[in-house]
């Protein structure tokens, strides 16, 4: 048993890649970075590239971190496919409310994969409550607040928000959407299963730094 099963996963501080804030350094460097700053789950998100650029940037991805922490797609359930197919170490995909039911993900992907999914309403927190035991791994709730990675974004909740959904859940929440460094201890004290990052450590200067530091505030 891996320590990015099923069983065993924690999500933690988890990075959510955003290509146009990597800027010149790239995403591959950037998720290097990260991971050799503590960070143990990196979600590859792509929401513009061709499914070829897409499949490459995971291969690439999976070798540069190893066994040092789990990689999962976002959306992209061929990409993840592909890629397993060709050995590369990926551990499951993220979907949100509009992508494939997760009950047909589940029976593509298999019983093995790590499955996140998007729920930041009280509605969509009853559907999850409806399905079958063990089709979703990790719920990712949000936004905590503004952010500009992502158009359209629901309404922020907050941190007392996000407390309020994840005492309900019954499964681990990660938090998304705009979270600062000083939100993580609060997050975790609501129970928190993780903290989704993206421009903090994408457009960070030193994303090995930022990354630290966030690990440091995760572990506190």
């Amino acid at each position: 048993m891996t320590e990015f099963s099923r069983e065993t996963f924690t999500p933690g501080v988890y990075l959510v890649t955003d290509t146009a804030l990597c800027g010149s350094r790239g995403v591959v460097e950037t998720v290097r970075a990260a991971v050799a700053g503590g960070v143990r789950t990196v979600q590859i998100r792509e929401k513009d590239a061709s499914a070829a650029d897409f499949y490459q940037l995971v291969l690439r991805i999976s070798e540069a971190v190893g066994d040092l922490a789990a990689i999962l797609i976002n959306d992209r359930i061929d990409v993840f496919l592909a890629a397993r197919a060709a050995g590369a170490r990926v551990h499951g995909v993220h979907f949100g409310q509009s992508d494939l039911p997760v009950t047909a993900v589940r029976m593509i992907v298999g019983d093995d994969a790590i499955i996140g999914l998007t729920a930041n309403t009280v509605d969509h927190f009853r559907q999850v409550a409806l399905l079958p035991d063990r089709t979703v791994d990790y719920l990712g709730v949000g936004v905590i607040r503004a952010t500009a990675t992502k158009v359209n974004h629901p309404t922020p909740i907050g941190v007392d928000g996000f407390a309020g959904f994840a005492a309900v859940a019954g499964l681990p929440c990660v938090a998304i959407g705009g979270v600062l460094l000083d939100d993580v201890g609060e997050l975790r004290r609501v129970r928190a299963a993780g903290v989704a990052v993206v421009s903090a450590i994408c457009a960070a200067a030193d994303p090995k730094r930022v990354a630290e530091d966030f690990v440091e505030e995760w572990n506190r």
